[in-house]
């Protein structure tokens, strides 16, 4: 699974005009899922985005999670992250996991991170045309493969 993670003071996602989820202070994430993502993935990328210290603790460094800044998360499907754009000018999406595979994947990452949350998250529609806005607070800006786990 590769995710890039934003900081975010407000996000919200949109499909055909109306919000389907909204967040405000806390991490908008989106991500792809390939062909070899599993369960292991999952837990590993959920553990890591609730826990991963993005917010500034009182004395102005980045030293709180989500869960200690009681902030909310925003989850979409983004099968482009697992672009190819080495030949050609045409990127090459050969890697993303077709629907069968990545909507159960998906789903299970939705229960997963609620869990490790301890409450609900926002999220996307997967497969629809989405229209994403959000405010990036810093700017933070962060990409995870969970194959790479750097």
């Amino acid at each position: 699974m590769r995710v890039v993670i934003q900081r975010v003071s407000a996000a919200e996602v949109k499909v055909e005009g109306e919000v389907i989820g909204s967040i405000k202070k806390g991490l908008m994430v989106l991500i792809g899922i390939e062909n070899a993502d599993n369960l292991e993935d999952i837990s590993w990328l959920s553990n890591k985005l609730v826990n991963m210290r993005l917010f500034d603790d009182a004395n102005g460094v980045m030293n709180e999670s989500l869960l200690d800044c009681n902030g909310e998360l925003l989850l979409v499907s983004q099968f482009t992250l697992h672009a190819s754009t080495k030949k050609g000018n045409r990127p090459s999406y050969i890697a993303a996991a077709k629907p069968d595979i990545a909507i159960p994947l998906y789903e299970k990452m939705i229960v997963q991170l609620e869990k490790d949350l301890g409450r609900p998250i926002a999220t996307g529609k997967f497969g629809a045309d989405m229209k994403v806005s959000l405010v990036n607070d810093g700017p933070v800006t962060i990409t995870i493969d969970s194959k790479n786990k750097e």
